[in-house]
């Protein structure tokens, strides 16, 4: 748990991160993570959020809720609100019409990725979570390679990346 952790805070894309922390662990061959979106929830920023990204309160922002997954394991759940307009008009339409991770999307604009905060949902101690239980949970900024905000990311990495085969 605590290696995930450390390998994601050194790391400008948790999709990536989690593909190889899929590949490593065998948890499914290929390792590819896919974000399985769920159109119907829509959040609204808040204001917070909104100054992170750098945009006044009638901009529009993208929303997607999704649980990134690697064969059958869920690995993390997501909130990520974005930026449209500093996107191309490609990156925009495969995120709202496919399931593909969000960093794989915005590989083009060589992202940095800055987290925020990390809350430990479990210590280590006792019984582990559950598949489905979270372990820690990551806020963070995504920006362009010039600084400029793309996305702020809510992510809980659950239990299933406990799930080691050897």
């Amino acid at each position: 748990m605590r290696l995930l952790n450390a390998n994601l805070l050194a790391s400008n894309s948790a999709t990536l991160t989690l593909e190889s922390w899929c590949a490593d662990n065998h948890l499914s061959g290929p390792a590819r993570v896919v974000a399985q979106r769920d159109p119907a929830d829509v959040r609204p920023a808040s204001p917070e959020i909104r100054a992170r990204l750098g945009v006044r309160a009638g901009d529009t922002l993208g929303y997607r809720r999704v649980r990134l997954t690697c064969g059958s394991h869920v690995l993390s759940e997501a909130d990520n609100w974005y930026v449209p307009a500093r996107l191309t008009a490609e990156m925009n339409t495969t995120l709202a019409t496919t399931d593909t991770a969000f960093g794989r999307v915005i590989l083009p604009l060589v992202p940095r990725r800055i987290t925020l905060g990390v809350d430990w949902l479990w210590s280590g101690q006792g019984t582990p979570p559950t598949a489905d239980q979270g372990l820690f949970r990551h806020r963070a900024l995504v920006e362009d390679e010039h600084g400029q905000p793309l996305a702020f990311v809510q992510e809980t990495y659950l239990g299933a990346n406990l799930v080691l085969v050897p």
